[in-house]
């Protein structure tokens, strides 16, 4: 690999090289000491100085929510931000398969070590040991928390919490509530909120949008919201914000994320000096309803769950894609993942199942109605498992899920199989977070699929609810206090220097976007930047592609800000406003994903570029020049579009614990 390649980037003039960022908040030495270490060393709020000190939280799933109600229990004045009507809608109502812990339960050879190697190495060796070993140490105390909340978690016939397992492991550790696991965790985490809005340690504000972060004397001190019902710019400060806003996937237009769910929290908070990190570690989710056509907005994920006990296939011949499933003999199926990976078949990781998917429809022989020219889909079969478990038990397991595919396709999955398609569904990718969780704004924490830390460049499923329970509830109440502890800070009054700023550019951002009158809707922009993001940075990236990708996205970003049409106005309800302002950041988000994957040349876990792969179209890591974390920072731009090139900072990953190695689940 020359020089000029690995630094194609730079050759283009789109991107310069900064100093060299690192973690210095995790504690040396044994790494399954460092956690107690850390909460030791932490500094101490008394319980009456508490009740001086404020925290805003902006995002109210499982990562905010907890977070605020402990933050709220513990004595702190919170305010809770959401842009739904009730904390209860967040998106992470929408997992369905379950959450990991370290239990053991199932007596299989589980533990935290097994936990923090298997998701270390379904990251592919690109996340952050410290973190990872925490998030599996304290994955036990997740349950026992939940379970005293009363959420109903599966039983088996004796009363014990049931288990299943999740693609990338070899073990059970899967705790779920059917197929609704995360509307139930969330169902915990907002009763404990509402329990403390009762109490008046937390206020909460539903319908309201953050726009901009408050930096003052290089601390973050506040936002500026917009009330989305009545159009209303709000100030509100603080002495810490935390940021817990979910990811970016709607970047692809096309995700299984909530049609709201948008980048702009962390955006703003880029674009005042936090940097972003892994920009293009993006999931792509082997099980979801596939594509049926131009005219749909969104995509409906099908549980990793099914995997359990439902089979993999396309037919052999291409010929036999246009027959009923039911009438091609067994001899005719390819299952391709328990041909390709014996050991785990069709539990391999979701970067590796999405990837084969891809490849056997590129061959022709995806199953389903042509879209555009090809055929997207495969088979997710239970004809096996119904002849084993039997009709009822399947539908126990997993009932709720084939009731939604019935009512989406019209087709009866206990009858004919499923079909599925990849689609976009998370992000590995965030802000770049120290131990502590604290971003490289001082004051400024992240929390949950916001930030970077946990998964590296591939998540294994059912570890986002654990991160973000873990985050909540464990996790940040220990390390914001270390940073509260030298409050309470001078007020900042309405009328300081920073406060003025946030909220003037965020006035004068609204007359714009009012102003321009344009010819075209703003999702018709997000449709088009959609459509680059997954032609050219989707399952697969290369040179070539991304270079196309960028001059693409600035042309569709220099027309926006002269011809996007906005309806409305600023002082009212309009959610055309709203949309175009989330458009608008991620017009700048996919720009920088696109340098990300472009200056990354290697291949690993969801980041697969076609120049590196092995010869068996295995994704190809290249420790010796991309063992870190690529830490992007905002190098300045004006309020059309206009941006600088990013500066990266690199953070070197050490791996101690844990043997670096090609990864293989064959």
């Amino acid at each position: 690999m020359t020089e000029t390649t690995v630094n194609a980037g730079i050759a283009h003039g789109l991107f310069t090289e900064g100093d060299k960022i690192a973690d210095t908040r995790a504690p040396a030495g044994p790494i399954a000491e460092t956690w107690t270490r850390r909460k030791f060393e932490a500094a101490l709020v008394n319980p009456a100085n508490r009740r001086k000190l404020s925290v805003i939280i902006v995002g109210t799933g499982l990562a905010g929510g907890a977070a605020a109600a402990t933050l709220g229990e513990a004595g702190y004045n919170v305010k809770a931000f959401c842009f739904q009507d009730s904390p209860r809608r967040a998106h992470s109502i929408a997992a369905q398969g379950g959450i990991n812990a370290a239990k053991n339960y199932k007596e299989d050879g589980d533990s935290v070590y097994r936990l923090f190697y298997d998701t270390v190495k379904g990251g592919d060796y690109r996340a952050r040991e410290t973190n990872v070993y925490r998030l599996a140490e304290v994955s036990a105390n997740i349950i026992d928390q939940c379970v005293a909340q009363g959420v109903p978690f599966a039983r088996e016939y004796g009363g014990l919490l049931d288990n299943r397992s999740f693609g990338g492991v070899q073990v059970s550790r899967t705790f779920y509530a059917r197929g609704q696991t995360g509307q139930q965790l969330l169902i915990g985490a907002y009763q404990a909120l509402e329990r403390q809005v009762a109490a008046g340690t937390v206020e909460q504000f539903t319908r309201h949008e953050m726009l901009e972060v408050i930096v003052s004397e290089g601390r973050a001190r506040g936002i500026i919201a917009r009330d989305l019902v009545t159009g209303e710019i709000e100030t509100h400060l603080a002495d810490a914000v935390v940021l817990a806003s979910g990811g970016y996937g709607n970047v692809f237009f096309l995700s299984t994320n909530a049609m709201g769910s948008n980048v702009t929290a962390s955006w703003r908070a880029h674009r005042k000096g936090a940097y972003m990190a892994n920009p293009c570690y993006t999931q792509i989710h082997p099980t979801c309803i596939p594509v049926s056509g131009d005219h749909q907005s969104k995509l409906t994920l099908m549980s990793e769950s099914l995997r359990n006990d439902g089979r993999i296939w396309v037919p052999k011949r291409r010929e036999d894609c246009d027959k009923d499933p039911r009438q091609i003999p067994e001899e005719d199926r390819d299952y391709y993942l328990e041909r390709i990976y014996p050991s785990f078949g069709n539990l391999v990781p979701r970067d590796i199942a999405s990837r084969q998917a891809k490849n056997v429809c590129d061959e022709g022989r995806g199953v389903g109605p042509m879209v555009g020219d090809f055929r997207r889909g495969v088979y997710l079969d239970f004809t096996d498992a119904i002849a084993r478990l039997g009709k009822a038990a399947v539908e126990a397991k997993y009932g709720n899920l084939f009731d939604m595919y019935a009512r989406i396709t019209g087709e009866n999955p206990y009858e004919v199989p499923m079909r599925i398609y990849p689609a976009v569904h998370y992000v590995m990718g965030g802000l770049w977070v120290d131990y502590d969780l604290q971003s490289t704004i001082p004051g400024l924490f992240v929390t949950g699929e916001a930030n970077f830390s946990d998964h590296g460049a591939n998540r294994l499923g059912a570890s986002a609810l654990m991160q973000g329970l873990a985050d909540g509830y464990f996790v940040l109440p220990n390390t914001i206090r270390d940073y509260l502890a030298r409050g309470p800070f001078e007020p900042l009054s309405a009328d300081a220097p920073a406060v003025v700023e946030a909220r003037s550019s965020v006035e004068e951002r609204t007359r714009r976007l009012l102003a321009i009158q344009g010819e075209r809707s703003v999702d018709s922009f997000h449709k088009e930047l959609g459509h680059i993001m997954w032609e050219y940075c989707g399952m697969e990236r290369s040179e070539e592609g991304l270079l196309k990708a960028i001059d693409l996205i600035r042309g569709l970003r220099e027309e926006f800000w002269r011809n996007v049409r906005v309806l409305g106005a600023g002082d009212t309800l309009n959610q055309s406003l709203e949309k175009a302002g989330r458009v608008a950041d991620f017009l700048e988000l996919g720009e920088l994903m696109c340098i990300d994957a472009l200056h990354r040349r290697e291949s690993c876990g969801g980041h697969f570029r076609a120049e590196s792969q092995t010869e068996d179209g295995e994704a190809l890591r290249h420790d010796d020049e991309f063992l870190y974390v690529a830490a992007w920072e905002f190098a300045g731009g004006t309020g059309d579009g206009e941006m600088g090139a990013p500066v990266l900072h690199k953070e070197d990953l050490v791996y101690e614990a844990i043997e670096l190695k090609q990864r293989s689940y064959k």
